[in-house]
C-alpha cells in the first residue's frame, strides 16, 4: 500500500501523520519541536516523527509534505522563521537527502487552508484562507491549486489596514496583524488593564498564567465583558476592512477562516466580521461569497501537507 507523510513543524511541537493513497489517517506522530536548542536539535526531533511513521507495515512511502511557519521559496528553502532556528535553511533539501524520497515544504498558514480546502465538500475553485491566531497568516487557491507567487504570497497579516495604526512585528505600521491577532488583542486588553480599567480579562489572565487563551476572550465575550466586547469589535472591524478589500481584490466563492481565536470565537465573530466587511466590499461582489469557519483543527496542517505532497510529487 502506498502512503504519503504530512508534517506541520510548530513552535512548540512537530506533528506527523501518514495517510493512504484515498487520504485515509494510517498512523500519527509528535515530538516537542525544542526551538531553542537549535537547528540539529529540531531537526533530530523532525526525524524521530518521520522514522515513526516510515515502521508503519506494510506501506511503502513515496513522498514527505512539510508545512512551517514563516517565509518559503519554491525550492523548499525557508528564508526565515519567527519561531523555529531555520534563516535560509534548506529544510526540503535535508529530508531528501535522508530519506531519498521527494519533498515538498510550504508556509504553515498555506499548507493548513490548502487541507481545510481539499477537506471541504464543495465545488469550489477559487478560495481564500484568513489564519486569525497569534499572528495572522492568508491563502490564496486558484482554479483549486495553491497559490504561492515566489514562494511568499498571501501574507495577508501584513496588509495595512490602519496607516496611522499600531507598529506590527515586521517593521511595518498599522498591518492587520498589529491590530486583530491573537498579541494584539492580549495587547491591547493588557494596556487597559494597568490603566485601571475593570474586567473580568483580569482574574482570566491570571488563571491562564499572562497569556490568555482564546476561549477565556470567548466567555467574557459571551457575558457582555465591556472590555472583551469592545477589544473583540475593534478586532473584528479591521478583519472586516481586510476581508472587504480581499474580496474587491479576488472575488473568491469563499473565504475560510481558522486559527485559535477563530476556533473559540465561532461562526458568530465570523458574523461580525461579515457585517464589517459589507461596508467595504463593492456593491453586489459580497453577496455571492461564502464566509466559512475551519473544520479541522489541528489536524488542517498535517492534512493539507499530505494533499500538498500528493498535488505536487
Amino acid at each position: 500500500m502506498k502512503a504519503i507523510i504530512g508534517l506541520d513543524i510548530g513552535g512548540t511541537k512537530v506533528l506527523g501523520a501518514l495517510y493512504n493513497e484515498a487520504g485515509e489517517l494510517l498512523e500519527r506522530g509528535k515530538k516537542k519541536t525544542k526551538a531553542n536548542e537549535g537547528i540539529d536539535t529540531v531537526m533530530g526531533q523532525v526525524y524521530k516523527v518521520i522514522d515513526g511513521l516510515l515502521a508503519f507495515p506494510e506501506v511503502e512511502v513515496t513522498g514527505i509534505g512539510v508545512g512551517v511557519p514563516g517565509l518559503v521559496n519554491q525550492k523548499g528553502v525557508v528564508t526565515f522563521s519567527p519561531n523555529i532556528p531555520f534563516k535560509d535553511f534548506d529544510l526540503a533539501d535535508r529530508i531528501q537527502k535522508k530519506y531519498h524520497l521527494p519533498v515538498v515544504v510550504g508556509n504553515d498558514v498555506n499548507v493548513a487552508m490548502y487541507g481545510e480546502f481539499r477537506h471541504t465538500e464543495s465545488s469550489y475553485k477559487n478560495v481564500l484562507g484568513l489564519f486569525i491566531g497569534t499572528g495572522i497568516g492568508g491563502a490564496i487557491i486558484i482554479d483549486e491549486k495553491l497559490y504561492i507567487g515566489q514562494g511568499s504570497a498571501a501574507e495577508f497579516g501584513h496588509m495595512v489596514v490602519n496607516a496611522d495604526g499600531a507598529y506590527c512585528g515586521c517593521g511595518a505600521q498599522g498591518c492587520l496583524e498589529a491590530h486583530a491577532s491573537k498579541t494584539a488583542i492580549q495587547k491591547a486588553i493588557t494596556t487597559q488593564l494597568h490603566k485601571g480599567r475593570k474586567s473580568m480579562l483580569a482574574d482570566l489572565l491570571k488563571e491562564d498564567g499572562a497569556v490568555i487563551k482564546s476561549s477565556s476572550l470567548k466567555k467574557a465575550f459571551d457575558e457582555s465583558d465591556p472590555l472583551a466586547v469592545e477589544v473583540m469589535l475593534k478586532a473584528a472591524r479591521f478583519l472586516g476592512i481586510a476581508v472587504g478589500t480581499l474580496i474587491n481584490q479576488f472575488h473568491p466563492e469563499a473565504i475560510i477562516f481558522g486559527g485559535g481565536v477563530i476556533e473559540a470565537m465561532g461562526e458568530s465573530f465570523v458574523d461580525l466580521i461579515a457585517r464589517e466587511a459589507s461596508q467595504h466590499a463593492m456593491p453586489g461582489l459580497m453577496e455571492t461569497v461564502d464566509l466559512k469557519c475551519a473544520t479541522l483543527g489541528d489536524d488542517a496542517g498535517i492534512f493539507g501537507a499530505y494533499q500538498l505532497a500528493k498535488a505536487t510529487i
